[in-house]
């Protein structure tokens, strides 16, 4: 088995993107240090970054960092702008976002994909 085998296989990208995104809300909520939930959504998305260049390559990792991003600012809309609680906010941005990634860079690729 590869390395790039083993990277893809062993480890979904989209578990860092729920944990930066879902447990940097709750660090934050629960020690009331913004910067201290900042810094875990900051290494889950760099953490999950890395594997994405790895699997797919850089314009790839550039599009779910975008999307990453996007779910933080459209967690504090949703909740601050439309009223949401704050834990269904950061649940949907997490879920979709999780789900996004999983199927874009997680989800093992057929042979005619690879092409």
């Amino acid at each position: 088995m590869s390395t790039s085998t083993l990277t893809r296989t062993r480890f979904p990208s989209a578990l860092l993107v729920a944990v930066g995104l879902a447990a940097g809300f709750g660090i934050a909520q629960g020690t009331g240090i913004r910067a201290l939930g900042g810094a875990v959504f900051a290494l889950g998305g760099l953490g999950a970054a890395w594997l994405w260049v790895q699997r797919r390559g850089w314009a790839v990792a550039l599009g779910l960092g975008v999307l990453y991003v996007a779910a933080f600012v459209l967690a504090h809309v949703l909740a601050l702008g439309a009223g949401f609680p704050a834990w269904l906010a950061v649940s949907l941005v997490t879920l979709v976002s999780a789900g996004v990634t999983f199927a874009v860079a997680d989800r093992p690729r057929t042979d005619a994909e690879g092409i």
